[in-house]
């Protein structure tokens, strides 16, 4: 579809984390798309990554979650914007238009107005808005099957700093076994 308007040329493709990140450095493209369920390290951390090291590209981020906290997380992530995978094509177009322009893009399908104004007002309290960003990222993965050790690598933490996340994010929740966090997360919507 990029290849298709003739504004995008695709210059490489990544089925993981660490070859996502490995590309970013080698071709430097203005603008990357990452998928937020990829394997390997954490799309976010590929994120941060790429704005700490200073590179020129622009990354989207796609997600299929409709989530505030989830779409916060990506833009404090230094993403360039969200795009829902549910959004029409015109939505995506528009979105990497407006990323390759240097602006910040949020998905045509989300309320940017609430996504930004209800940070922190009492009346619309959630518990998973409590969480800091590594307990988000922590939580995320726990609910798609993720073992702690497999979270520990591709964060580049130690098995105990996601133990100690995992107690933290569980507490908060009022949510006592992995079990739990998943149905949890399935009845909010959080995870496929």
């Amino acid at each position: 579809m990029c290849e298709s308007t003739r504004r995008y040329q695709v210059v490489g493709e990544a089925a993981n984390g660490e070859a996502a990140w490995k590309q970013l450095r080698s071709t430097e493209p203005s603008l990357a798309l990452i998928d937020l369920t990829l394997p390997g390290m954490h799309p976010l951390e590929v994120c941060r990554r790429s704005y700490e090291s200073g590179l020129p590209t622009s990354i989207g981020v796609m997600t299929h979650r409709q989530d505030r906290r989830t779409h916060l997380e990506i833009l404090r992530a230094h993403a360039a914007g969200v795009v829902l995978k549910t959004d029409p094509a015109e939505y995506l177009l528009d979105g990497l238009r407006r990323m390759a322009e240097g602006n910040i893009y949020v998905s045509g399908g989300i309320d940017a107005l609430a996504l930004f104004m209800s940070e922190g007002a009492p009346s619309t309290y959630d518990p998973v808005e409590t969480l800091s960003a590594r307990e988000h990222a922590v939580f995320s993965m726990l609910v798609r099957g993720i073992r702690p050790k497999e979270i520990a690598a591709r964060l580049e933490l130690s098995p105990k700093t996601v133990d100690t996340y995992r107690a933290s994010l569980m507490r908060k929740l009022n949510i006592h076994d992995v079990a739990g966090l998943v149905k949890y997360a399935l009845q909010r919507g959080l995870t496929e």
